[in-house]
């Protein structure tokens, strides 16, 4: 595949999966980069976010690293999902807080794959670190043309 047609691929899985990705949307996503192995994403933490202690809830900032995870995983069509995923929190996220997380394939084969993802708020302070392992599935992301 050329870099062009794996960039229209990446592209397309991005229009096609955030289309139907109804909890990404919910929490408030954006997808601001997609490339062959490559996704970026941003959420601003909100106040039905955070917990008792008035932090963003780290669930949350793990579904937003997850979410990152989901998009550069599938970014060549070919159905993957997580087959797990460890996250490290080094600081808080607080109110107000864009989180900006980017994910990044380490290592791809022929049905298994390491991820590295790092969240930043908007100082690029870093808020955690993330790592995904993937497993691809028979089937497609999105449907074929």
């Amino acid at each position: 595949m050329t870099d062009d047609s794996a960039q229209a691929t990446a592209d397309r899985v991005r229009d096609e999966m955030f289309a139907r990705d109804r909890a990404s949307r919910e929490l408030g996503m954006r997808v601001l980069e997609m490339a062959p192995g490559i996704a970026t994403l941003s959420m601003t933490v909100r106040d039905d976010m955070l917990n008792g202690h008035q932090i963003c809830h780290g669930g949350l900032i793990a579904a937003l690293a997850d979410s990152a995870f989901a998009f550069a995983c599938n970014s060549g069509n070919e159905m993957t999902v997580a087959s797990g995923f460890s996250i490290e929190f080094c600081a808080p996220a607080r109110l107000g807080d864009v989180l900006t997380v980017r994910c990044a394939e380490l290592s791809r084969g022929k049905r298994t794959g390491v991820y590295d993802a790092e969240i930043v708020n908007q100082q690029g302070e870093r808020i955690a670190l993330f790592r995904g392992r993937s497993y691809a599935l028979k089937g497609r992301a999105v449907v074929a043309p």
